[in-house]
Formats: structure tokens, sequence, C-alpha cells
């Protein structure tokens, strides 16, 4: 059984007992969380939502808020001896997937 879940903008193909990296959530550390599905695969068969599927929910477990490693970004404008470096390092959410709700 998995389920196709939308957070942060994105779409993610979890099972139970997963782990995975979102964009960072508004939850602390070992509260839980719910995710609105888009697509059920059961032994039944294929389920997918207009735009979501009705009755199905996905909770998760917080693990971690945290940072990702830091990236470079440099821009420059040739001949105008202009340049700017910075560094940024985007903030995430890693949950574990405790149960699929159909």
């Amino acid at each position: 059984m998995f389920a196709v879940i939308e957070t942060g903008g994105k779409q993610y193909k979890v099972q139970k007992d997963d782990v995975i990296f979102v964009e960072k959530l508004a939850a602390e550390k070992d509260s839980t969380v719910e995710f609105k599905v888009l697509a059920l695969n059961t032994d039944d068969g294929m389920k997918v939502g207009t735009p979501y599927v009705d009755g199905a929910t996905v909770t998760g477990k917080v693990l971690k808020n945290g940072k990702s490693r830091k990236i470079t970004v440099f821009t420059y404008k040739p001949k105008k001896n202009e340049k700017r470096k910075m560094g940024h390092r985007q903030p995430y959410t890693q949950v574990q997937i405790e149960s699929i709700n159909a």
C-alpha cells in the first residue's frame, strides 16, 4: 500500500515507516502531522482524487527540524567589477510516516 501526498507545493510517494525530508513545517519535534492524499494504492486498486481522495489521510511524526547543506550563490556583472557571493541553507522537516488511513 502506498499513497501520494502533497506538502510544500511538492508531491511525495510514501509508504508506512518511510522517512522523508519535506519543506519546513510549523510543527515541533515529536508532534504528529497530517497530509492530504492525492492518490492511494490499496489491495482493491488505485484511487485518484479530484484533487484529494475523500476520507484518506496520512499521518506522520516529526523527527527533526533542520537546515540542509550550504550552497554557494555567486552573481557578477562582466566588465563592471560588480560581484556578490552568498550562501543559502534551505530549512527542512524530517518526517516518519506512521500510518496511511484509507
